[in-house]
């Protein structure tokens, strides 16, 4: 795992930064590579990377790595969990002589070789940059549920164009020429979805994000360096998937038993230490249980806050890690923890923190990462795949039920109006009115929702109109989540894993009938709709009752009670800045009442505050 920053030009123009500028950006990811650094200059081109060394430690493994004949060159930051099956292949088929043990090298040979169809070869999470040096051209791309994030800044130079890119936006805005201004499109939305990225939009104008499978090439030689791109995250397909799929019901599921445990033993592949994360519930009890069946011997972490509820996750990890026989640890977020941890990580990270429980996954890495590990196993995916989120599935259920049409040509709007912190009709009266001048309407965020819908509806004909969200959640609120968890993560020199979070089950979830995984309720008040049926029958005889029963968590804590202790942050200049009197004083007075409006707000305080100064 690693933090990637480059700078592209045409061929014959130098970048704007010299080598020592990306020295620079490249050491802002410090703490996503701690063990190494590389630099090339490749006279059009200048590259930087980070290296936390988990598969083959040496100096083998270092970047940006060239091929034998220096014709191709990578810098990458990823795992691939398909690396033995891809080498055996490249080597029978092509001849391929491999140097090192590291999977950099396999992905850079599947590039040299396939070019753009390696993207339906790769399994795995991963961001990089690989360069033709002969035929001069640039694939950058990143995996299919956009588990490694990578940013894209594109201006121009003179006569031409030139492409700064890196693992973080922070490391783009340590570029001597590129200052901070915020998108205030992008601002807005993250006030409605508390999602830093809005489709390819971020925070940060002129800052783009590569969508979860997008793969872009560029011609080198092209001065205006306009991409070919290939998208192959809107539908995820995997070889011999259909075929599994098509014995599986929620009384049969050996196919994905068996899919999910093969998942694990990939997923487990380290040459450091390696521990999961167990918050008691279904999905990382999985994990845990079949990393255990594998290994014999693991550490499991779980964290959150001390409360008086019965349900919370310590009681529940405790039982799983008993029943199981690993080593456990809890990390404990305190209220106090909370308040210093918090704006610290906005600063650290440069963008707002989207949900509060990426203070206990930090919180929870930071204790693992002490302890020696390195890389952690999570349980997230399973509920965008297989449709775990009772209560938002239940609204949509009823939503569907309502529908005129076969087709639901307003699900993109939706799932935007359903799931809104500052609603949309309300930032008049919230933004500050040279802000709210700005926004464009939140024409970035409803047009993206439609757009992004309507993708989905086309990716599957003639399905149940449910099929639809679910996809939805996993292109928009999946990719959130493993956004959440890679920089919370990565910010400790953790890698987190996610077993579940896979093409190959991803593949196989979604061409799962709708009743294998949701089922919805007549009367919700008193009966829960039925979530995530086929995980919960595959591993009932694996877990304890209690866990497979158990509904939706994921290290909670109590933020809602303490947002009273940071009312101050509304009292910063950048406050004014961003909302209105009117806003700042409705929170202040309620603030327990006003969550919904406090944290989005509060958290783009501490964003602009970290950037504008």
């Amino acid at each position: 795992m690693c933090g990637i920053v480059g700078i592209i030009t045409p061929v014959g123009a130098r970048p704007s930064a010299g080598a020592s500028d990306v020295a620079l950006m490249r050491d802002t990811l410090t703490h996503r590579g701690p063990d190494d650094d590389g630099l090339e200059d490749l006279e059009h081109v200048l590259l930087g990377h980070r290296r936390l060394t988990v598969i083959d430690t040496s100096a083998a493994g270092r970047q940006p790595m060239f091929t034998p004949d220096r014709r191709h060159v990578i810098v990458y930051n990823g795992e691939l969990y398909n690396d033995r099956q891809l080498r055996d292949e490249l080597t029978r088929d092509h001849g391929i002589e491999f140097r090192t043990a590291c999977d950099t090298e396999t992905v850079l040979q599947a590039v040299a070789v396939w070019g753009l169809d390696a993207a339906s070869r790769l399994r795995g999470m991963y961001a990089f940059a690989v360069f033709d040096l002969v035929e001069q051209t640039a694939v950058l791309a990143r995996d299919p549920l956009g588990i490694k994030p990578l940013y894209v800044h594109a201006r121009t130079v003179g006569d031409h164009a030139e492409l700064v890119f890196a693992s973080e936006p922070g490391a783009i805005l340590a570029h001597p020429l590129i200052a901070f201004e915020p998108d205030w499109p992008g601002v807005s939305a993250y006030l409605t979805t508390i999602r830093t990225v809005t489709g390819a939009r971020t925070m940060f104008k002129g800052i783009l994000s590569l969508r979860p499978g997008e793969w872009r090439r560029y011609n080198l030689r092209d001065p205006e360096l306009v991409p070919e791109q290939r998208d192959a995250g809107t539908v995820l397909e995997w070889d011999g998937v259909e075929a599994d799929a098509s014995g599986l019901t929620p009384e049969g599921t050996d196919g994905l038993r068996d899919r999910v445990r093969e998942s694990v033993h990939a997923h487990l592949r380290s040459d450091v230490p390696m521990c999961s994360l167990l918050s008691g519930g279904l999905d990382s009890s999985i994990i845990a249980a079949l990393a255990m069946d594998e290994v014999g011997a693991l550490n499991t972490y779980c964290s959150g806050s001390v409360t008086d509820d019965p349900g919370e996750d310590f009681g529940f990890a405790r039982q799983v890690s008993e029943a199981l026989g690993t080593n456990h640890t809890e990390a404990i977020v305190s209220r106090e923890l909370f308040a210093e941890r918090w704006p610290d990580m906005v600063r650290r990270q440069g963008v707002p923190v989207s949900t509060p429980n990426e203070i206990a996954i930090n919180e929870v890495c930071r204790t693992l990462r002490a302890a020696g590990n390195v890389v952690a196993l999570t349980g997230e995916g399973a509920d965008e795949l297989f449709g775990g989120y009772g209560p938002p599935l239940q609204v949509i259920h009823e939503h569907c039920l309502g529908l005129r049409t076969p087709v639901d040509h307003e699900g993109g709007t939706f799932q935007l109006r359903s799931q809104q912190w500052v609603p949309l009709e309300s930032k008049s009266i919230v933004l500050n009115p040279r802000t709210l001048s700005q926004i464009e309407n939140d024409a970035l965020v409803i047009g993206g929702y439609r757009e992004e819908f309507r993708r989905m509806l086309e990716a599957g004909a003639n399905e149940h109109p449910m099929q639809a969200h679910l996809r939805f959640q996993r292109r928009v609120n999946l990719a959130n989540l493993l956004q959440r968890l890679d920089t919370a993560s990565m910010l400790e020199s953790v890698e987190g894993r996610t077993p579940l979070a896979d093409v190959a089950i991803g593949a196989l979830a979604e061409r799962l009938p709708l009743s294998s995984k949701f089922e919805g309720s007549p009367d919700a008040k008193r009966v829960p709709p039925k979530t995530k049926t086929v995980l919960r029958n595959a591993f009932a005889d694996r877990l304890p009752e209690d866990v497979v029963k158990r509904p939706k968590a994921s290290f909670p804590l109590p933020f809602i009670q303490w947002m009273p202790d940071h009312l101050g942050i509304l009292d910063r200049p950048a406050a004014r800045e961003l909302f209105s009197g009117f806003a700042i004083d409705t929170v202040k007075k309620n603030p327990v009442r006003e969550w919904p409006l406090a944290w989005p707000m509060m958290n783009a305080v501490l964003w602009y505050e970290r950037w504008a100064g």
